[in-house]
């Protein structure tokens, strides 16, 4: 199945948005104590695709091997995933990690536009 992917964060929140098919769905999340007022918008943004996937994925609307659109709204971000270009942030890194484990496990097809 084909998705589309959007997602924001900045220091007190996140969300994400899903399109699939002729359905829509949307999240809103405070950020946890520990994070709340503590990571950068950048940061946090990593942070909502991380759990944004997560979630879809426990949720059952992606699954094993699907097509997903994932769309930036931060130029940075599309030339981490698409070109491999570092972001030297330690934090970044590990959701990174997470991220990229996810993609790999579900056998996920990634597509990375900017917006």
């Amino acid at each position: 199945m084909d998705h589309v992917f959007y997602f924001d964060g900045n220091n007190e929140k996140i969300s994400w948005k899903i399109e699939t098919a002729n359905s829509i769905e949307k999240q809103n999340r405070d950020h946890v104590q520990m994070y709340k007022n503590k990571v950068t918008d950048l940061q946090s943004k990593f942070i909502a695709f991380h759990v944004g996937l997560f979630w879809a994925i426990g949720v059952f609307i992606i699954k094993n091997e699907d097509t997903i659109k994932v769309k930036f709204n931060e130029k940075i971000m599309l030339e981490h995933f698409k070109f491999n270009k570092e972001i030297n942030d330690e934090f970044i890194k590990k959701r990174t990690q997470f991220i990229k484990q996810l993609i790999s496990q579900r056998k996920l097809k990634m597509e990375f536009e900017l917006i």
